[in-house]
């Protein structure tokens, strides 16, 4: 199983795994959710260790074990395995009743532009409304959203590549997931997750993802991969990635990035994939 993406370690294990990997213990999950407008799931229960991936708000985060101020748990959206800082996570799952549908969003103090903001809040974050006044809805752990800002749960956007062009200018960032920063799967994964559609977190786990295609075939929605690397089409001709190169989400000619990449470790295109919807995965 992959380490990932299985929360299993030799001394303990996710009750749920009891029969399919060698524990010394099974110990069942404890629920909590993300109430921090974006947190590091790490690789060691270390401010300093590796980010490799991120919650977003209102994410639930099932707990198994406590470690040196972090837990060690399961990303239950796309399945990520880490360490979080417990700052970061309240007891309890999410009930979530909308989504940011902006790129970022602040919450408000009080049901007012002019009051103190919180955030900023990413697409895609998960929000439980409490309350309405006006244009403002309340959300649970945080403060007032203008409502226009936000989706409720099931009412997804319809072009994965638009919501992809909606990030250009954000800063890259490893194992980033927010609209401020974000890595190359990260930038796949929020454009799928705004269209209602399943996606794993890592490159090439990405490329297990709908359906093979030639490099002749391209078009909008596309996924193009190298090693360590996947970008979308917008176009025929035209790709948009999170990249460290420009350090930032681009858009630039598919001719172009494929010919600078071909000078790095990363070499040629591995693959293209077209992702037509859920049942692909």
């Amino acid at each position: 199983m992959d380490p990932r993406l299985t929360l299993a370690g030799p001394g303990l294990a996710a009750l749920e795994l009891e029969g399919l990997v060698r524990a010394d213990r099974f110990a069942p999950t404890r629920p909590m959710r993300c109430v921090l407008p974006a947190a590091a799931i790490r690789r060691s229960p270390d401010d300093a260790a590796e980010q490799m991936d991120q919650l977003l708000f209102g994410e639930a985060f099932d707990v198994l074990q406590p470690v040196q101020g972090f837990a060690w748990g399961q990303a239950r959206r796309d399945g990520y395995v880490g360490f979080v800082d417990t700052a970061a996570l309240a007891e309890g799952p999410p009930a979530p009743t909308h989504q940011v549908s902006a790129p970022r969003a602040y919450a408000f103090d009080e049901p007012s532009i002019k009051a103190r903001p919180a955030g900023l809040y990413s697409m895609n974050a998960l929000v439980e409304i409490e309350a309405r006044d006006g244009r403002f809805a309340k959300a649970r752990d945080t403060g007032w959203f203008v409502e226009t800002q936000l989706s409720p749960i099931g009412l997804y956007q319809t072009d994965i590549a638009a919501v992809a062009e909606r990030y250009v200018g954000a800063a890259y960032q490893w194992g980033g997931r927010e609209s401020l920063g974000l890595d190359c799967s990260g930038l796949v994964q929020q454009a799928h997750f705004a269209c209602g559609l399943s996606c794993q977190r890592d490159t090439d786990l990405q490329a297990r993802m709908g359906a093979p295609i030639e490099a002749g075939d391209l078009r909008r929605g596309d996924l193009v991969f190298w090693r360590g690397h996947v970008g979308m089409m917008l176009d025929e001709a035209r790709l948009i990635h999170a990249n460290a190169h420009h350090m930032a989400v681009v858009i630039e000619p598919l001719a172009e990035a494929v010919a600078r990449i071909a000078a790095t470790p990363a070499g040629e295109p591995t693959g293209y994939r077209r992702v037509v919807g859920a049942d692909l995965f």
